[in-house]
């Protein structure tokens, strides 16, 4: 005689997440280019032969060449814009991955002390929140960015400190 709890085996949280990402295919395909997007701007500068600030005398200003080794050609200072273009995207993927924690400390902890204390302060912040829904987002970020100047990490603070909305939720 069979145990039916032997059969059933509860699945993980990831493994289900795994089965709904591989029936979707948009999403099994849209997650394979983000992961080789990914890998290509962390390991694409290093495996290429120029450097960010390095300069190519010979080939300023240059179209792209196969035989020159720039994919993308070279701007007006010799630069290699393939090497430029990955190195831009890790300040994407890093401004991505960073404005997302702060937006997800400051609306996870905003949204519980909401609930925690409940009542009419719940409802008080909730209604703070959504003031601060109608308010454009960039206006906000280039307001802060003109007060504050331009700075990798405040743009990490403006993104996270306006995207902190839908987690307070």
């Amino acid at each position: 005689m069979s145990d039916t709890r032997d059969e059933l085996q509860p699945r993980s949280l990831w493994a289900d997440a795994w089965l709904t990402l591989r029936a979707n295919r948009a999403a099994a395909g849209a997650f394979w280019v983000l992961l080789a997007v990914t890998l290509a701007v962390l390991i694409g500068p290093l495996l290429l032969p120029f450097g960010y600030e390095q300069t190519d005398w010979d080939h300023i200003a240059a179209a792209p060449s196969l035989a020159a080794g720039h994919f993308f050609g070279t701007d007006s200072l010799g630069r290699d814009l393939l090497v430029r273009t990955l190195w831009g995207g890790r300040i994407s993927l890093l401004v991505a991955l960073v404005s997302t924690a702060v937006s997800l400390l400051i609306g996870v902890t905003y949204g519980a002390l909401a609930g925690y204390l409940g009542g009419r302060i719940d409802q008080l912040m909730m209604r703070v929140v959504d003031v601060l829904y109608a308010l454009p987002f960039l206006f906000l970020v280039i307001l802060l960015m003109v007060l504050f100047g331009r700075n990798i990490v405040l743009i990490f603070i403006a993104i996270g400190a306006i995207n902190w909305l839908d987690m307070a939720r």
